[in-house]
């Protein structure tokens, strides 16, 4: 009896949180992929188009390259430089120092404070014409930087401040980094490694794990990335920070065409769970796990 009751008392327990996953996650999941083969403009009913959404977006809308193309450039060169930087930063926080906790907190608060809107526009003023950065750049005589206004330097820009969010990644990179047996490097230096060496032959293969689980979390991220683009430079100038986020927002919320919203975000869906699944492909053969026996 008491057996059946815990049973019932378990699901009562985890019962909301099946409701929100099934009413908030569940059902727009399955809606927006009907809604990617409709016509619909939220004032009449959705029409069957079939694939015309996606004919459209492959075939003729010149935008969605573009947005596309930018989307992709922005995950390949914000992932890798984020995840480095992470690992950088844990690997000297992992020393002893003095006041260490200090500089730990110091260095994560960025990534609780870098996703809202309030950081968003500061780092539109730090990059405006007469901001910070370029007011520290006339100090030491060079010349002022357009940041925003060039195509060539917005999207840099915009990176920057997916970089300054490190916090999360690097807090993982340290636990992993922590939980390393400090005798392997005992054994390392009595062999007379080096640092380098310890660090590529010892450090890196024992937190690919971590790395692994990073990279695909980052990856994620970057490509649902929204806020930052749109507070600062709105896609501008020339589209050249028109990430698929802010496109989809745009077809949904401006132009109220679902359906191609819909399709769009069905697109970008595909691209981030292709990509995982070749991340989860070649972590075979880089990726170790305690107990791994590879010749």
């Amino acid at each position: 009896m008491m057996g059946g009751e815990s049973r019932y008392l378990g699901l009562a327990y985890v019962a909301p949180y099946i409701a929100g996953l099934f009413v908030f996650t569940a059902i727009p999941f399955v809606a927006s992929l009907y809604l990617s083969f409709t016509d619909y403009n939220l004032m009449r009913p959705p029409r069957w188009a079939g694939i015309d959404n996606y004919v459209e977006l492959f075939t003729r809308d010149r935008t969605f390259r573009k947005s596309l193309t930018v989307t992709l450039l922005y995950v390949f060169m914000t992932v890798p430089l984020k995840l480095a930087f992470a690992l950088f930063i844990a690997y000297i926080l992992n020393y002893r120092l003095k006041f260490i906790n200090l500089f730990r907190t110091a260095y994560y608060v960025p990534s609780i404070l870098g996703g809202s809107i309030a950081v968003a526009v500061l780092w539109r003023y730090i990059f405006a014409d007469a901001g910070l950065v370029n007011m520290l750049i006339t100090a030491f005589g060079g010349e002022p930087v357009n940041w925003f206004g060039d195509p060539s330097n917005a999207l840099f820009t915009i990176t920057l401040l997916r970089l300054w969010q490190f916090g999360s990644a690097m807090v993982i990179f340290l636990a992993a980094l922590q939980s390393i047996d400090k005798t392997l490097y005992e054994a390392a230096a009595i062999d007379g490694a080096g640092k380098w060496h310890t660090f590529f032959h010892i450090t890196l293969p024992l937190i690919t794990p971590v790395i692994f689980f990073n990279l695909i979390m980052q990856m994620v991220q970057a490509f649902q990335e929204f806020n930052g683009p749109y507070v600062i430079t709105e896609g501008g100038p020339l589209k050249s920070t028109y990430l698929l986020p802010l496109y989809i927002y745009e077809e949904a919320f401006k132009k109220f065409d679902m359906g191609y919203a819909s399709a769009i975000a069905w697109v970008l869906f595909v691209i981030i769970m292709v990509l995982t699944l070749i991340a989860f492909w070649s972590s075979r053969h880089w990726v170790y796990y305690a107990g791994d026996k590879r010749s």
